[in-house]
């Protein structure tokens, strides 16, 4: 409740320190529905070095983010309730292009400065959750440090009639790959990016990258490798943790098995609008020697009476074993890792074949538009082979059946989704507010759960945002989870999923 009453208070002092009368100028920069920053102002080009500097343009962001989550059941070593409050903002800063070259730096700061509404007991770190994200969990374990404060982007880039390259520390989105920036500080990548679209009605990219900052690091990391190898009693905390992260991928089970823990991200998309209201993506996404995949999708818009689209769309992705099955086994908990047909049996936890990362996901949707009104029925569906690889906080089953704070992409599973949003600014009854209901129905593997794998559920959630006043916006969501109660783990006949989680938070853009 004190986290909800200081929200409240920290959105009542925004609203009484803004005039109601938003200024209708173009702000510089917007927020999507999911706080990703879109730039509506960008630098003009300049015939020389020095004004490349001085007509470069500062971006701003303020922003709080407040987090709680209330379990139904607390059970011990598994979750507690907990509450977090984060503060900070970022500035970056882009010059004018010259010449084609220009050049981008974005610093980050995330604080969560208040006793009591943090987690302070460095051995309860761990049941952090969502609210994770305002702090390090590494350097508060570590130092005590309860902030972080980061280089996130620092890139050159280049431009040539339809044709960008890219260099450095970025956002970069895509199917599997995005900065997810719903926290105080977005998820970023080091490396090499390149998009042209000199082909009418098509873009096309590639990327390149051989590090990631997660979104609760202060430090870039291997893109793939769980843990550092160090004997800091919280290792695993300073490689890739992702919450969705292959835990059997781990520094030691790299070296065990002989092979490199230095990984290279490579991500190859296209998109094509040759065809009237069809839109045909293709993405493929590769860790060398560990494991890919290839996802292709297809939405085609059909125009109905009234202002209304119907828009049917399927998406389909292959994983692809490159050699990770054998070194961290087909679950993501890496619990058969030691999985072995000899001389000792093993069991295989509900797996098909436990040494393999083959697998594979399908999904489709049925999308309604009129104008301020989105509604969305979807269902997805895991082949019964291996969990789906994806830590680089873009997910498989985005815009189709992912909910809050959901991870549907386990062997086995199925998810029934229906949602509807509605921008009641658009339709002239209230200006800036919007909301979006989702009702999710998940269905897992109980076998699995040995293997980490969770129990069904229900899963409601609840959107709010109202766009306050020019680069001002304040945004509440609530996530409540029914769950059944867990039947082969460890945990049988325990509630260890269902909670209620709530989240509020500000962004001031200038």
């Amino acid at each position: 409740m004190k986290l909800l009453k200081l929200s409240a208070a920290a959105a009542l002092a925004c609203l009484l320190a803004t005039s109601a009368n938003a200024d209708d100028e173009k702000a510089k920069r917007d927020l999507t529905d999911s706080m990703q920053e879109v730039y509506n102002v960008l630098p003009s080009s300049v015939d020389n070095l020095s004004d490349a500097f001085t007509k470069g343009m500062f971006y701003g962001r303020l922003r709080m983010d407040a987090f709680k989550y209330d379990w139904k059941d607390q059970v011990t070593g598994k979750n507690k309730n907990n509450s977090e409050l984060g503060l900070g903002g970022s500035l970056i800063y882009k010059t004018a292009p010259f010449a084609g070259l220009s050049a981008t730096a974005g610093f980050y700061y995330s604080d969560s400065p208040f006793v009591g509404m943090r987690v302070d007991n460095a051995n309860d770190l761990a049941y952090m959750k969502s609210g994770k994200d305002t702090i390090s969990r590494y350097d508060a374990y570590n130092t005590g440090n309860y902030y972080m404060a980061v280089l996130g982007q620092a890139y050159l880039q280049y431009d040539i009639s339809k044709t960008s390259v890219k260099v450095g520390r970025q956002i970069f989105e895509s199917l599997l790959t995005a900065s997810n920036d719903t926290k105080m500080i977005p998820n970023t990548f080091e490396g090499y990016t390149v998009e042209t679209k000199e082909i009418p009605k098509t873009t096309i990219r590639g990327a390149l990258f051989t590090a990631e900052k997660l979104r609760d690091h202060s430090t870039f990391s291997d893109v793939l490798t769980y843990g550092d190898g160090s004997s800091n009693a919280k290792a695993t905390w300073n490689g890739n943790d992702d919450t969705m992260v292959h835990q059997g991928l781990s520094y030691a089970n790299f070296v065990k098995a002989g092979k490199d823990v230095n990984h290279k991200l490579i991500v190859a998309d296209i998109d094509n609008k040759s065809i009237d209201n069809l839109k045909v993506d293709v993405t493929y996404t590769a860790v060398p020697d560990v494991v890919s995949n290839i996802a292709g999708e297809l939405n085609y818009k059909i125009p109905l009476p009234g202002g209304y689209s119907l828009t049917p769309g399927a998406r389909y992705m292959q994983q692809i074993d490159n050699g990770g099955g054998d070194v961290g086994g087909a679950a993501l908990s890496g619990k058969l890792v030691t999985w072995t047909t000899t001389p000792t049996y093993h069991s295989n936890l509900g797996y098909s074949n436990p040494k393999s990362l083959d697998g594979s996901i399908g999904m489709a949707r049925l999308v309604l538009n009129n104008g301020p009104l989105k509604a969305q029925i979807a269902y997805s569906q895991v082949a019964n082979d291996a969990d789906i690889v994806a830590p680089w906080r873009g997910f498989p089953t985005g815009g189709y059946t992912r909910a809050m704070a959901q991870y549907n992409w386990y062997a086995n599973t199925k998810t029934y989704d229906a949602e509807i949003g509605y921008d009641f600014g658009k339709a002239k009854i209230l200006k800036g507010f919007s909301t979006l209901v989702r009702y999710a129905a998940q269905d897992f593997d109980e076998k699995k759960q040995l293997a980490g794998g969770q129990a069904d559920s229900k899963v409601v959630e609840i959107d709010l945002r109202q766009k306050i006043a020019k680069g001002l916006d304040a945004k509440f969501r609530v996530g409540i989870v029914s769950a059944d109660k867990m039947t082969y783990s460890t945990y049988a006949g325990k509630d260890i999923n269902s909670y209620n989680e709530y989240r509020f938070e500000i962004n001031y853009l200038f």
